[in-house]
């Protein structure tokens, strides 16, 4: 049976590795994939997932105006979707998502974060922890060794940001998965 899963970390636990292995075993036995990751995301270029480990995939491209279901209602289904940056989906996409998965009979796995800076949920996040059939938190570690679950935002002197908008693109640079101590405190240990 196929069902939505929603595979979620805070930055840096292999989000992007994960898919691009998902993608290759695949295809290693010779079946499509549809890699999709957010427009919005253009840090290595838009339409790349990209692995802090250096491998790197061209992928279709989503934003707000993408409808999953229109794409897939009269063409011949992938055996797998994939994506990434999927806290960048709206609440809809993840419905006709859901959907998908349940009328076509194909998989799809969205990989992506839970929450932002400031603690708080991505609206695709919150629509993928109430519909995914699966959910799987995968893991990383804060710099004090405890498990992170939070997301920290820097500025350019490498000071915390509290305040602005949701999305600020911008990776290791602006961004450090901490464990909730040190994004409540400031402090590790």
């Amino acid at each position: 049976m196929a069902k939505l899963y929603f595979r979620f970390a805070a930055m840096n636990a292999g989000k992007s590795t994960s898919l691009l292995q998902v993608a290759y075993n695949y295809e290693e036995r010779e079946q499509s994939v549809d890699l999709y990751t957010a427009q919005v995301d253009d840090r290595y270029g838009v339409g790349r997932v990209t692995s802090r480990l250096g491998v790197t995939r061209e992928t279709k491209v989503f934003n707000a105006a993408t409808d999953f279901s229109a794409i897939y209602a009269d063409q011949v289904r992938p055996s797998c979707i994939l994506i990434d940056e999927a806290q960048f989906l709206t609440e809809d996409q993840v419905v006709q998502l859901h959907l998908l998965a349940h009328t076509t009979k194909t998989p799809i796995i969205c990989y992506g974060l839970r929450s932002d800076f400031q603690g708080k949920p991505f609206p695709g996040s919150m629509a993928l922890l109430t519909l995914a059939d699966d959910l799987e938190e995968m893991k990383t570690i804060c710099r004090c060794g405890r498990k992170a679950t939070m997301n920290l935002r820097m500025d350019e002197h490498g000071q915390r940001v509290t305040e602005g908008a949701q999305v600020a693109i911008g990776g290791n640079a602006r961004y450090e998965a901490v464990c909730p101590r040190r994004f409540y405190t400031g402090e590790c240990g």
